[in-house]
């Protein structure tokens, strides 16, 4: 099987497991389960909840212990896209290919379904308790909530908006991109690798994997703000320049951006060598992100 064949495969089992957690239409607050379920099934990369499953596969995990945790990573990564879009951030309209959430909903039920999403993602990894070893999914929900919160993806976001339009150092535009985007790759990949019980060694490795693709990742969006095609990528090029913002590229110059994306994957790829476990999906998944053009 290629390696376009097995992403496809995770994908689609991927996105049965966000359909099976998501709220149901119904009862006065009917409104809101719209706007949050318009958003989790605007496809997407899915690439959280795939760095969750294939960690946890890595160490040797099987069953369903993981899935309410790719659930519920994928609902704070879509909470802080709804957020993202709204006037009073970024203002975009489209986003994966058709029209954000408050631009369909109203800017008030953006608001509420970006909230919501962000409580139900807790709801839904509670259900782990009920599935695995409690101490296990405690530690999980540790990383979970530490990784998005006020110390981490927040807590970027915070300082991203804060510094809108000014001008930034090449350290504080790190930690924007450390934190804001950084660290829920980094969740997902230790979340998967707590669960399976690995050591706390083998977790902390992961989350340095994790660091090491967050950055690079980020990075690679700026390159596709100004190379790539919105057609291709679902949502508007130039948004960066639109919005006065300061990005790796325009610090560093288009070339020197990727030759660190490719710096930086490569060493992803030497912190995974090593583990004494492979996932040779996982290792091609990584790979991928360098040349993605969305």
């Amino acid at each position: 099987m290629s390696f376009e064949q097995e992403l496809n495969e995770r994908k689609d089992h991927i996105e049965a497991c966000l359909r099976s957690c998501l709220p149901e239409e119904a009862g006065f607050a009917k409104g809101l389960a719209a706007a949050m379920n318009y958003s989790m099934t605007a496809g997407g990369k899915r690439l959280r909840p795939m760095f969750l499953m294939e960690a946890f596969r890595l160490f040797g995990g099987s069953g369903k212990l993981a899935e309410p945790f790719m659930a519920a990573v994928e609902m704070i990564h879509t909470h802080s896209l709804v957020h993202d879009d709204l006037p009073a951030l970024d203002n975009d309209e489209l986003r994966r290919g058709r029209k954000t959430t408050h631009v369909v909903y109203g800017e008030a039920m953006g608001i509420l379904s970006g909230d919501a999403l962000l409580n139900y993602a807790y709801e839904t990894a509670f259900r782990a308790f009920a599935m695995g070893d409690p101490a296990l999914v405690g530690r999980a929900l540790a990383v979970l909530a530490d990784k998005s919160g006020i110390h981490g993806m927040l807590g970027g976001q915070s300082v991203d908006v804060m510094n809108d339009g000014k001008p930034l150092s090449g350290e504080l535009l790190q930690y924007i991109y450390e934190n804001k985007t950084g660290r829920l790759l980094e969740a997902p990949l230790m979340i998967g690798a707590i669960l399976a019980g690995a050591p706390e060694e083998h977790v902390m490795a992961m989350e340095r994997v994790g660091a090491l693709v967050g950055m690079a990742f980020q990075i690679q969006d700026d390159i596709l703000d100004v190379t790539g095609d919105a057609r291709e990528l679902g949502k508007p090029v130039f948004s960066d320049e639109k919005n006065h913002k300061v990005t790796y590229v325009t610090l560093h110059g288009l070339e020197e951006a990727r030759a660190e994306v490719a710096r930086l994957s490569d060493k992803a790829m030497a912190a995974l060598d090593v583990l004494p476990r492979q996932n040779p999906f996982l290792r091609e998944l990584i790979a991928s992100l360098v040349t993605r053009r969305k």
